[in-house]
């Protein structure tokens, strides 16, 4: 069996991660989906309910396991859970730049661990959480944020904002 991992911070998961994880499954027995902690990082949604996004978005997948990690490098958390590949999306020649000299150091930390990037469709390949964050809370932002992610974020974010 064929493990790989497929870690961000999915605040929230978009239809880009979606096509992501799909990709992924199809290639790998088994496909690990992490939700990762950034200090840097100010988020939406609490690691839980980013769980429970990430679950709910994925229900129709039978080889998807979703975990959390926080404290260690990827790169361990991979070799922990005995996957061989960390899978990472490629949007943009920023996210290239970035994710090769993370390839780089990961390869010098688990020389075992190969990184496989997958590059989006066109209509993915410029959405971000962030961008879709930024929409919320604009006049008619449901019927954007509903193009760009699982109809189980939008409920989210609704419940979130009109909660207020």
């Amino acid at each position: 069996m064929v493990k790989a991992i497929y870690a961000g911070s999915f605040d929230p998961i978009t239809n880009g991660h979606l096509w992501v994880i799909a990709r992924a499954a199809r290639i790998f027995d088994e496909l690990i989906v992490a939700v990762g902690d950034n200090a840097d990082k100010v988020y939406t949604f609490d690691v839980a309910e980013r769980l429970e996004l990430l679950q709910q978005a994925l229900i129709d997948f039978n080889n998807i396991e979703v975990q959390h990690f926080t404290g260690k490098f990827l790169v361990d958390f991979a070799s922990q859970q005995s996957a061989k590949f960390i899978i990472r999306g490629i949007r943009n020649s920023h996210d290239y730049e970035f994710e090769r000299a993370m390839r780089y150091i990961n390869t010098d930390i688990s020389p075992e661990i190969d990184t496989i990037f997958l590059i989006p469709p066109r209509n993915y390949a410029e959405v971000s959480s962030s961008l879709v964050k930024g929409f919320v809370g604009t006049l008619g932002w449901e019927d954007i944020v509903a193009k760009y992610v699982p109809k189980v974020v939008l409920q989210a974010f609704k419940q979130r904002y009109y909660s207020k």
